[in-house]
């Protein structure tokens, strides 16, 4: 299965899905945030860095079988600044 995860985080989405017991061939992570890359990267060696999503190109991605992602949350929450 190929996998796009957009505002991947820290791969969570590779780990749901490996606790799943789906089996991934592709990974492609879109991620800003350099902390939570370097895990992933450690984590998951194997996961392709696609960058922000806002510079993706939805042609590159068009065998990809499944699309994930959580939105940032840092505007909706208490602890920031809403």
């Amino acid at each position: 299965m190929k996998v796009l995860s957009l505002f991947d985080g820290m791969s969570c989405g590779m780990i749901a899905l490996e606790r799943a017991g789906i089996k991934v061939d592709t990974y492609y992570a879109s991620e800003i945030d350099k902390y939570a890359i370097e895990i992933s990267k450690k984590n998951y060696p194997q996961i392709i860095q696609v960058g922000d999503v806002c510079d993706l190109d939805p042609n590159d991605f068009k065998d990809v079988d499944l699309i994930m992602g959580g939105s940032p949350c840092q505007g909706f929450s208490f602890a920031g600044k809403q």
